[in-house]
């Protein structure tokens, strides 16, 4: 039996360890990215079956195109500024200098954009990393209905980074400002991982750069 992160998509595979997963005690934590044991999911696990693929098509198309085609249609600066950012990222991954220059640029410009939210907080935050995790599945199937490895790619990273920070979150629900106290905060330049820990991880554990591709951030905790 195997088990995979869904923070990070390391695998416990039962063959290769010495301890089922099973029988692995509560507190025992992703050996990649720390998450608890509770993050991990059986492949092959019910869950993954989701809405039917053609449904799942026709809601990703009526939400992406209006009926002009305008893919941007309907977003706000803050969404566009977070795809552009995400579309530097992915360039700088390809090696494209240039290209992830101009999305760079274009993301600072629809940020200096983006107007405050009256009564954002962090459980409102929580309540949306939590609805966003919902649409993947249906995501991923109009994915596989188009044959679009790129995007069932692009879906893997968001899926896990949006795992990753619903439960970052949760654990600043729960534990508040203790639970930033001693520890550094490092965030990966490619693909926008965050991992909390004394040192960057030697591989990103989703897009697999280096360490040094993770950025230090500055940690204010009373």
């Amino acid at each position: 039996m195997k088990a995979v992160c869904q923070l990070c998509g390391y695998v416990y595979d039962d063959e290769k360890e010495s301890v089922p997963v099973a029988e692995l005690p509560d507190d025992w934590t992703c050996p990649c990215c720390g998450a608890p044991k509770e993050f991990f999911e059986i492949e092959g696990s019910p869950e993954e079956a989701a809405e039917p693929v053609a449904d799942a098509h026709d809601e990703a198309v009526r939400v992406a195109v209006d009926a002009e085609g305008d893919m941007m249609a309907g977003l706000s600066a803050g969404q566009v500024a977070a795809l552009c950012g995400n579309l530097a990222r992915g360039c700088e991954k390809q090696n494209l200098p240039r290209e992830s220059a101009l999305f760079a640029q274009l993301a600072e410009s629809f940020t200096a954009q983006v107007e405050p939210i009256d009564g954002a907080d962090i459980q409102g935050l929580a309540d949306l990393l939590m609805g966003d995790a919902g649409r993947y599945a249906a995501a991923r199937n109009a994915a596989k209905a188009a044959g679009d490895r790129g995007s069932l790619r692009a879906l893997t990273w968001g899926e896990r980074i949006t795992n990753m920070l619903s439960y970052l979150v949760g654990r600043y629900l729960k534990d508040g400002e203790a639970f930033l106290r001693d520890t550094e905060v490092w965030v990966c330049t490619a693909c926008g991982f965050i991992y909390v820990g004394d040192e960057a991880p030697e591989l990103c554990p989703v897009c697999k750069v280096p360490a040094w591709k993770f950025e230090k951030m500055e940690v204010r905790a009373s």
